[in-house]
């Protein structure tokens, strides 16, 4: 299994949620409340960034970069990937796993499920578990990874590039 497949693994996972998600989920462009704070991704996903930034033109490029070597300073800001204007993703076809699986209801990392708390406003436990997928049932991304996730954050990833 390469880290494409695993991406095409959890994007056709989440968009079974969405489907079933219906008018519950919120999630759109534009909406970033997501988009806010620390959180890790693994070495697969700091790649697929890598690979996307190096796909941008280096206007665009230039421009991540530099919200990137911001963010490290700040607490809380949006994801250097965010563009402030349009409040939509510079680098959504390279997204982490992370960005992939949040929204609709999903099998965390820990067992858990989440969904965001924008959706599902006003539903009942069963309505939102009737939505809920495992995004990656047979651990492909434990195994790409194979104990190693090499743990880092967005910003560090761009900055590195």
């Amino acid at each position: 299994m390469s880290d494409g497949e695993l991406v095409q693994i959890v994007d056709r996972a989440m968009a079974e949620s969405v489907r079933r998600s219906g008018e519950w989920l919120q999630c759109k462009p534009g909406c970033t409340q997501c988009c806010y704070g620390p959180f890790e991704i693994t070495r697969l996903d700091a790649a697929r960034l890598r690979e996307g930034l190096a796909r941008l033109d280096e206007a665009m490029a230039g421009r991540i970069r530099e919200r990137a070597r911001a963010y490290v300073e700040l607490e809380d800001a949006a994801c250097p990937a965010l563009d402030p204007e349009t409040g939509t993703c510079d680098l959504y076809s390279a997204r982490p796993l992370t960005c992939r699986m949040f929204g609709p209801p999903a099998k965390s990392e820990d067992g858990s499920y989440s969904v965001c708390e924008l959706c599902f406003e006003g539903a009942s436990n069963e309505q939102i578990a009737a939505c809920w997928v495992d995004p990656d049932p047979e651990g492909v991304e434990a195994q790409l990874l194979d104990g190693d996730p090499g743990l880092t954050s967005v910003a560090a990833a761009l900055i590195g590039f």
